[in-house]
């Protein structure tokens, strides 16, 4: 924390003692207050597309979204807490161009146009392509970033790659969380909500001050639920929720030109969860009796229901899914001559406890597989914003370290060796064999990362700007993959040769040991943006930019043939990134009508994705680069506010993608495990995993004044909806996980009074429909799919107030 201090209490010995006016360029107005002003009251803080004044800090000063030249979102407090939005999760149902897909915090990753982090791969060598930033603080693991909001003033979700702005480069774009900042004049809220299922949520904040330059602020939130899926076995409800928050900022105005906010925060998730449940049995070409038909039968086995909308399982492995973390920041802002000095310190941890049921079935084929993970990080940012006379500026420098350490354990059951041993053998028809067979990996990483970082934005008219960025990056990684392979008897399973009991075994679990592994690059990303201004309601703006997502280590392990561990397989290129966007934002009758319409373009090269490879892989799969993808579409946002009664929004988005050149993808279950199957597939022209062609989210809200109780307010009804078409959920598209498109619905009937107490009822999923939120091939290609269903319909009441 001193690098903030010392070099801010060092710019305040020199600082101008006027604060800088509001930059003007012909009617571009830089507003001068804060998306975390404590003076901005929450109906302030709307939805960008539903009204003219949302104050966004994206380009890292505080603007007016329609003046920005970038495809963005955003949601406030208002919005978060009206829909029950408060996680990433939900706030998807928000965004259509947003995708979250989780089987428990680790396995999340979050996508931006389909872009960021392939659907279902998790390796802790390589990084997430959507940065997620809160107070300005970049979590480096999506699954960091899982924790329910906590005191939320707004969410901005930038599209397109972000690294010229920001601290982390990014290549699809970047969730900007701002939590309310302390306040100098007394204030609290409080939120209780109950429902169905169990569902308990409380909130509450509390902000005043200290002394006079000194404000402090409190926030604390609370949230469980019973579990959607019933597990026979244990005869409990997993899948459940049991989130605790803590957040405390405390805010020194030094001078008056020096604010210095320190910031800490606490989350404690520990569900029931995480269970995927049975869906379905589709044919590959294996022998039928290697397919899960058959091997469930041999052991007198049958899922405790074939309807996954039953919502029953009957996993008999532990179910653990405790997530914690947190972190300490330091954020100074000292106005210096023409603009701000900003620097940020920060320290995060993220401690993952997981246990999990690997084989997907009620029989003791796996009876242990989790990844128990410890992850810090350090970042440290210094940013100057400044302006001269025809133009203004954003300089950074940025560092990021990183450790990481994954303590793996996957151990084999009884029922392993008949379910995973060829029958023809007598191996099979042996328990001994793979019972116990127990792995025992270690994974650990250092990551370093810094760059320099600039953009600006040059006037060459009051309508017309160029807006030139550049990044220079260097990355350092260094990882090591250890995975030591036991018997029942505790007797190492050798990495090659030995018995024909051995070789069963290491069919089953590959021993493998690769160190000290390193990643090295510089990269140089750039973007340019033109946006042209006719009047104070419209803009227009094109942008080219070139970036890249960090390349990394395969920390999953890599093939081995011969016994030999194909360490040249290790290290994954970087990901190259070329795109092209052009977009338009209106407001038109007296701003009541907004429409903001974004095209683009974006080509990967060496995309970041697991392959196969016919000389060294015919097993497995491992991280690696394949050749070229490609997302292109339309987005739309808009709103219509046509007078203080009515609010209505649309926000929809086109997405046509595909794998340009993928020539050594996995093949799909169904053309998997016969004698004669493929090694490695051609999907060049395929889908990429996670999108839907078409994605929408509507709705609307209806007020009518009155007084209940003797107290003043409003009579509400909103409705949200979103609907999204088909779209593949394996990387390697199958035909027995494509998920149908689905409408969902939420509703909520209210009263607010003008004195901030807020009671309304709510349904969520209102029209009960049956969908899946991800579907999964399981290990062994038996044809089993597993998936997570997606919510029933949920109901309840919430009573907020605030003072």
């Amino acid at each position: 924390m001193s690098v903030t201090l010392a070099l801010l209490l060092a710019a305040q010995a020199t600082a101008q003692q006027q604060p800088p006016a509001p930059v003007v360029v012909g009617e571009r107005e830089t507003v001068p207050t804060t998306p975390g002003d404590p003076d901005r009251t929450e109906e302030q803080v709307q939805r960008s597309s539903a009204a003219a004044d949302v104050v966004v800090t994206a380009r890292r000063r505080a603007e007016s979204a329609q003046n920005v030249p970038i495809p963005i979102s955003v949601v406030g407090v208002k919005e978060l807490d009206a829909t029950g939005s408060f996680n990433v999760q939900r706030l998807q149902q928000l965004q259509p161009t947003l995708q979250f897909y989780s089987t428990n915090p680790r396995n999340s990753s979050v996508n931006i146009r389909g872009l960021g982090a392939p659907l279902g791969l998790t390796n802790d060598g390589i990084e997430q392509g959507v940065g997620i930033y809160i107070d300005q603080v970049y979590l480096s693991r999506v699954a960091a970033a899982t924790l329910d909001f906590l005191d939320v003033q707004q969410i901005e979700t930038l599209r397109g790659p972000q690294g010229t702005l920001y601290g982390k480069n990014t290549v699809a774009g970047a969730i900007n969380i701002t939590s309310k900042a302390p306040s100098f004049t007394l204030q609290g809220r409080g939120e209780v909500s109950v429902g169905n299922l169990e569902f308990k949520q409380a909130k509450a904040s509390i902000s005043g001050p200290l002394t006079d330059n000194v404000a402090i602020r409190l926030g604390v939130s609370t949230t469980s639920r019973r579990g959607t899926i019933y597990n026979v076995a244990s005869n409990q409800y997993v899948n459940s929720q049991d989130n605790l928050g803590i957040r405390t900022a405390i805010l020194w105005k030094a001078t008056d030109d020096l604010d210095l906010t320190l910031s800490g925060d606490y989350s404690r998730q520990n569900p029931n969860c995480c269970a995927q449940i049975f869906v379905r049995v589709g044919q590959t070409q294996r022998p039928l009796n290697r397919q899960f038909d058959q091997l469930a039968a041999a052991q007198g086995y049958e899922p405790p229901s074939r309807n996954p909308f039953d919502r029953l399982t009957d996993l008999d492995a532990k179910l653990s899914a405790r997530n914690q973390l947190g972190g300490l920041s330091l954020r100074g802002e000292q106005r210096l001559g023409d603009g701000t000095l900003t620097s940020i310190s920060a320290y995060r941890f993220w401690d993952w406890l997981p246990a999990n049921d690997r084989d997907f079935t009620g029989l003791p084929i796996t009876t242990l597989s989790q990844n128990p993970t410890r992850q810090d990080q350090y970042t440290q940012e210094f940013r100057y914003a400044g302006k001269a006379e025809h133009f203004d500026y954003v300089l950074g420098l940025f560092g990021f370290y990183q450790t990481i350490h994954t303590t793996g354990t996957q151990r084999q059951g009884p029922a392993a060796s008949r379910w995973l041993i060829n029958p023809s053998s007598t191996l099979s028809r042996d328990p001994s064999v793979l019972n116990g067979l127990t792995a025992a990996n270690d994974i650990r990483l250092k990551n370093f990362s810094g760059a320099i970082f600039g953009k600006v934005n040059w006037n060459l008219t009051d309508a017309f700007t160029l807006s030139p960025g550049v990044r220079l990056n260097y990355d350092d990684k260094t990882g090591s993959y250890v995975s030591v392979v036991r018997d029942g008897q505790g007797n190492l399973v050798p990495a090659t040769g030995g018995t024909a009991r051995q070789a069963a075994q290491r069919d089953a679990i590959q021993p493998q040991e690769f160190r000290d592994q390193k990643f090295r690059e510089w990269n140089v990303s750039y973007d340019l943006t033109a946006s042209y201004k006719p009047s104070r309601d419209v803009l227009f703006y094109g942008t080219y930019a070139h970036s890249f997502k960090s390349g990394g280590l395969n920390l999953n392990g890599v093939p081995v043939v011969g016994g030999v561990v194909q360490t040249q397989l290790a290290q994954v290129a970087p990901e190259k990134v070329d795109h092209f966007e052009l977009g338009a934002k209106s407001q038109f009758w007296d701003r009541k009508v907004t429409l903001n319409v974004t095209g683009f373009w974006t080509e990967i090269s060496d995309y970041q994705a697991v392959v196969n490879n016919s000389s060294t892989s015919t097993l497995r799969g491992y991280l690696a680069n394949a050749g070229k993808v490609r997302v292109r579409g339309v987005e739309a946002d808009f709103s219509i506010r046509p007078s203080d009664r009515v609010s209505l929004y649309t926000n929809g988005a086109f997405t046509d993608h595909k794998y340009v050149d993928f020539k050594n993808a996995p093949c799909p279950p169904e053309l998997s495990g016969g004698t004669n199957s493929p090694v490695v597939c051609d999907i060049s022209g395929q889908w990429l995993p996670g999108i839907s062609k078409f994605a929408v989210s509507y709705g609307g809200e209806y007020n009518l004044p009155g007084t209940v109780f003797g107290k003043s307010g409003e009579a509400y009804v909103g409705v949200d909806a979103n609907s999204r078409t088909k779209f593949s959920s394996n990387a390697s598209r199958s035909i027995y996980t494509d998920v149908d498109g689905y409408t969902l619905v939420n509703a909520r009937l209210g009263f607010r009074t003008d004195s901030g107490v807020n009671v309304f009822g709510w349904v969520r999923n209102l029209f009960d429909t049956e969908y899946y939120e991800v579907l999964a091939t399981t290990p062994g290609n038996t044809g089993l799919i597993a998936g997570n269903v997606g919510d029933p319909r949920t109901y309840g009441v919430t009573i907020g107030f605030g003072f």
